[in-house]
C-alpha cells in the first residue's frame, strides 16, 4: 500500500477501491444477553474461530478479536460501503446461530430465551492520528490552498 507523508497524517496501510482510497477501523465491544460469563474454555476459543470464520466468509477483515469471559472486542478494517451496523448484525446474528447449533447445552442453561447477544453494542472509529493533528490538518487545508494558488499566480497561470 502506499507510504508517505500529507501534512502530518500518515498515508500508510490505505485500502483501495474502483473509486476510493480509504483507511476505516472500528473498534466493537458486545456482551452476551444477561452478561453471563460462559466464554470460558473451550467455548472462548469456538466462539472466535466461528467469528473468525464468518469475517472470512463475508470478507469482514478482523483485525483483532478477543472473548474475554462475558464480552467481545473486536477491531475490523472496513469498506466505505459497508456500516459498522452491517457488520454487527452479520457477526451476532450468525455467530449466534453457529455457537448455539455447536454447543445446544449453552442455550439451554443460559439463554432460554433464545438470544446470545444483547441488542445494544459499543463502536469507535479508529484512526492513524490524533483529534489535534486532524483537526489541525482540516484547519490548514485554506492556507494550503491560498498557498498552492499564489505559486500558479506567480508563475502566470492565472
Amino acid at each position: 500500500m502506499a507510504e508517505g507523508h500529507c501534512s502530518g497524517i500518515q498515508l500508510m496501510d490505505l485500502q483501495r477501491n474502483t473509486h476510493h482510497v480509504y483507511r476505516l477501523m472500528y473498534h466493537f465491544v458486545w456482551i452476551p444477553k444477561y452478561r453471563h460469563k460462559v466464554f470460558e474454555e473451550p467455548y472462548r476459543s469456538e466462539l472466535k474461530a466461528i467469528i473468525n470464520k464468518i469475517g472470512y466468509d463475508y470478507d469482514i477483515d478482523i483485525v483483532e478479536l478477543e472473548v474475554p469471559t462475558d464480552h467481545i472486542h473486536m477491531v475490523v478494517r472496513s469498506e466505505p460501503k459497508v456500516s459498522p451496523s452491517d457488520v454487527m448484525q452479520i457477526i451476532k446474528s450468525i455467530s449466534a446461530r453457529q455457537f448455539f447449533k455447536l454447543r445446544p447445552e449453552i442455550k439451554k442453561k443460559y439463554f432460554w430465551g433464545g438470544k446470545l447477544w444483547t441488542q445494544s453494542y459499543f463502536v469507535e472509529s479508529i484512526g492513524n492520528a490524533n483529534e489535534e493533528v486532524i483537526r489541525a490538518y482540516v484547519q490548514d487545508q485554506l492556507t494550503a490552498m491560498n498557498e498552492r494558488e499564489d505559486e500558479a499566480r506567480q508563475q502566470g497561470l492565472f
